[in-house]
């Protein structure tokens, strides 16, 4: 019985320990994914921001003097998009893995793209699109790319909630604190 103690504590340790690295590892690869989305993200986002017309890349705009259907309606609604995008980015780069935070951005990000879709189908002036030829193909592009990235994003998070959910990980993930994460 003595014998059995004796070797069944060290394999427990060693199992703990590479239980541990691997849960440790897992969660650098989610962060790492979303360090890499969220360069793409800030790659939108300045694309965004430089398509808003003059007046409306100030912070201090307002709609007082615009007609009723002229756009300009839907250009503060993309700066407010854009705004609101921003600050649930900036609350998910300190924690990329806060299920919460990982919601909000999601929301954040719907409400981005219903409006970047507005002003490109529906802020229309006399001299044609509102939104330029070149800037809609580099739209398309980042898209493209913030799908890649979101898809390699997502696919960590859910090794790594997988990874958490199995026994007798579960107790390490318990002991050590590791959360669930959400996809975005």
């Amino acid at each position: 019985m003595n014998l059995l103690l004796w070797i069944g504590l060290p394999v427990l340790l060693f199992w703990s320990v590479g239980a541990y690295n691997r849960l440790v590892r897992l969660r650098a690869e989610a962060n790492a994914a979303f360090a890499a989305l969220d360069a793409q993200w800030q790659r939108q986002l300045a694309l965004v921001q430089s398509s808003l017309p003059d007046e409306f890349q100030t912070s201090q705009f307002t709609l007082d003097g615009a007609m009723i259907g002229d756009g300009s309606e839907l250009w503060a609604g993309l700066r407010g998009a854009s705004t609101q995008f921003a600050t649930s980015l900036a609350a998910m780069r300190a924690r990329p893995l806060h299920a919460s935070r990982a919601g909000a951005l999601r929301a954040a990000q719907d409400v981005l793209l219903l409006a970047w879709q507005r002003v490109s189908t529906d802020a229309h002036d006399l001299a044609g699109a509102a939104m330029p030829e070149t800037v809609a193909a580099q739209w398309q592009q980042l898209m493209q790319d913030t799908h890649r990235l979101q898809a390699q994003f997502n696919d960590a998070v859910t090794r790594y909630n997988v990874a958490i959910a199995q026994f007798p990980a579960v107790l390490l993930a318990w002991l050590f604190g590791f959360k669930a994460a959400r996809p975005v």
